[in-house]
């Protein structure tokens, strides 16, 4: 097994228990034969030498901020061949500020919808919803989502912006209720895949929670992911 290097860089808001959630997929990186470095800030973007020799970047960094030396380090990496993946607030809500960013990975959290507001009591809860994630057509012959039904979940569910170039494994859509504003339902990629110069970008929407995290289907997509990420013969 040729020996592999991933770089896990994890912080941002806390209430996604970045490093709790990154700690949860380190013995699969290690099974699966990859040596791992673990960062707290994503100033290592930045390093050119480090970059260059890491074939999958698992990211975990909700919101926050990113210099646009590390930005442009990041993008230079993925181009070169530098698999990029995460899940949920980690990889989609990640450098609001940066359009840049956005432009990388092809979506963006928008909102999470939440019970009807009689319901709430002020706590993330209240952004629970019960919802489907659909796998596509594409999801079903992908080597990420092979296999994969569709499921249930009951938790947030991201409403994403996005653009056309992205490929899509699975979706879920939002109703309409009577207290929203929209006025039909509204289907969102759950899942999808990127190509970006040479690299592979995956972003799985689901995984506010390490419960979530730990669903089935979910962690599957999310390890099945980062291998598919991860830099390819041709890439190197």
């Amino acid at each position: 097994m040729t020996r592999k290097n991933a770089l896990v860089v994890r912080g941002g808001w806390e209430g996604h228990q970045p490093v709790r959630a990154t700690e949860l997929f380190l013995p699969f990186l290690r099974e699966n034969g990859y040596a791992v470095r673990i960062e707290e800030s994503t100033e290592v973007y930045a390093d050119a030498d480090a970059m260059a020799g890491t074939d999958l970047v698992v990211q975990c960094v909700t919101m926050s901020q990113i210099e646009a030396e590390q930005l442009t380090g990041l993008r230079a990496a993925v181009v070169a061949g530098t698999g990029f993946t995460g899940w949920h607030g980690g990889i989609a809500d990640s450098f609001r500020a940066s359009s840049d960013y956005l432009h990388l990975v092809g979506g963006q959290f928008a909102t999470h919808p939440g019970k009807e507001p009689c319901e709430r009591q002020g706590g993330q809860e209240d952004n629970y919803l019960p919802h489907t994630v659909d796998i596509t057509e594409l999801g079903r012959e992908h080597p990420i989502t092979a296999g994969i039904e569709d499921f249930e979940l009951h938790t947030e569910q991201y409403w994403v912006l996005h653009d056309d170039l992205i490929d899509v494994l699975a979706t879920t859509t939002h109703p309409t209720q009577p207290w929203h504003p929209w006025h039909r339902p509204v289907t969102c990629p759950a899942v999808w895949t990127r190509r970006w110069g040479a690299g592979r970008v995956v972003v799985t929407t689901p995984g506010h929670s390490l419960d979530v995290l730990e669903h089935p289907a979910v962690r599957t997509i999310i390890e099945r992911g980062m291998l598919w990420a991860t830099r390819t013969a041709s890439a190197s």
